[in-house]
């Protein structure tokens, strides 16, 4: 059978009239002769106000228990939309996370997918032509209910298209697409018409919100074509595919920004073996993402080591470190919250020189001042003071001559 998976956001499917035109969106497969599974996410704000009236319950709730309540978001979702097609006489049916089975972890709240029931997804599409799944949810191996973080619904969808091998995976936003820059930053962010796994996994980890990097390493690791697009107009999206020789062909293809970051300081701290691991071991137990990592040269038996964290992890980053001081030995701990990072991006940078320094020279004539830099094979990352962000970024854009799309090599 021919499968189409589409995931549809929270604005996508807010209220009865957005619902209507995403119908629209899924018929057109449908008509085509396609089973077609539609992964939703909760109505916009649903979430949050769950959370809320959790929090209006207990001072700390309970993770497993604020998933439970959570998930009902998507619950109603797919059930509403569930009637919509059922008026239309089609056979449907909606489909929670646990009756899937989507297997997860028990990371409440940021649980990650570890098994799909294939089988089980395609004895439901023999019967029904559409299914109406819930994103963001799945359930562990004591059956309890779990969700996957914000945005989980992206991976969701991708991984049942990976799961039982769908011909396309649509996300559905109320963007129109991925674009080279933030477009409500930079009024010259062009869409792109595509983009590399690898270009989108690091547009998602400096926080751009069209994708879930979870999603983009499903799609890449399953080789799933994921297309982006938009809920309220029937426009050509970006697909993020494998990698292709016209696509090497531009050197870069966009600017990302994250302000949800904070600098990290280590004063004084002993420059002998194995105490990174004695700093980097105990923050990942505590699941918290570490970036950027500088030490200076050591004096005198000791250093200075900076790293970035994000900002909501900087209170348990502190905290963590301090019970570490007198076991790792370092003299004080310093942190700044007024930092963000600018990215370079693109998978032509590999065999091309020259893109650093047009960055650095671009930055300096606008005397934005770098405070760390990393690389990897297709991005730069600058760290900078957060008030120079927006500046930093239109800056960049127009260095790289976005405004006409991804720069070429010639």
């Amino acid at each position: 059978m021919n499968i189409v998976v589409q995931k549809f956001g929270g604005t996508s499917v807010r209220n009865l009239e957005c619902q209507r035109q995403v119908m629209q969106k899924v018929l057109r497969p449908y008509r085509e002769g396609n089973k077609v599974i539609v992964v939703l996410s909760a109505m916009s704000g649903e979430t949050n106000r769950l959370l809320a009236l959790a929090r209006e319950w207990s001072d700390n709730p309970d993770p497993a228990e604020a998933d439970s309540l959570v998930s009902t978001g998507e619950q109603i979702s797919c059930a509403l939309f569930a009637m919509l097609l059922k008026q239309q006489g089609i056979a449907c049916r909606s489909v929670l996370g646990f009756q899937a089975p989507i297997k997860t972890d028990c990371a409440y709240g940021k649980a990650r997918i570890v098994d799909i029931d294939e089988s089980r997804i395609k004895a439901m599409l023999d019967e029904y032509d559409i299914l109406v799944m819930a994103g963001f949810q799945g359930c562990d191996n004591s059956q309890r209910i779990t969700t996957l973080g914000r945005g989980g619904s992206d991976t969701s969808a991708v991984a049942l298209a990976a799961a039982i091998r769908a011909d396309i995976c649509e996300i559905y936003t109320d963007v129109p697409g991925v674009f080279t820059t933030d477009p409500n930053m930079c009024t010259d962010a062009r869409k792109l018409d595509s983009i590399t796994y690898d270009e989108m996994l690091e547009m998602a980890s400096m926080g751009a919100k069209v994708l879930q990097i979870r999603s983009v390493e499903f799609a890449k690791k399953y080789n799933v074509t994921v297309h982006v697009r938009s809920t309220f107009s029937d426009e050509p999206g970006t697909v993020v595919t494998k990698e292709d020789p016209t696509m090497e062909a531009a050197l870069v293809s966009g600017i990302a920004y994250d302000k949800d970051q904070a600098r990290i300081t280590l004063i004084n701290l002993a420059d002998k073996p194995g105490v990174s691991a004695q700093i980097f071991t105990p923050l990942a137990e505590q699941r918290i993402l570490v970036d950027m990592i500088v030490q200076n040269p050591s004096k005198n038996g000791k250093t200075d080591m900076t790293f970035t964290v994000p900002r909501a992890d900087v209170d348990q980053t502190l905290k963590t470190l301090d019970s570490l001081r007198y076991e790792i030995g370092f003299e004080a701990v310093d942190s700044n919250l007024n930092v963000s990072k600018v990215s370079i991006i693109g998978v032509g940078m590999r065999n091309h020189s020259g893109v650093a320094s047009r960055a650095f020279r671009a930055l300096a004539d606008e005397n934005i001042n770098i405070l760390m830099i990393s690389t990897s094979e297709i991005k730069i990352t600058c760290l900078i003071d957060d008030k120079y962000t927006e500046l930093a970024v239109r800056t960049l854009h127009k260095a790289f001559e976005l405004e006409n799309g991804p720069l070429g090599t010639a």
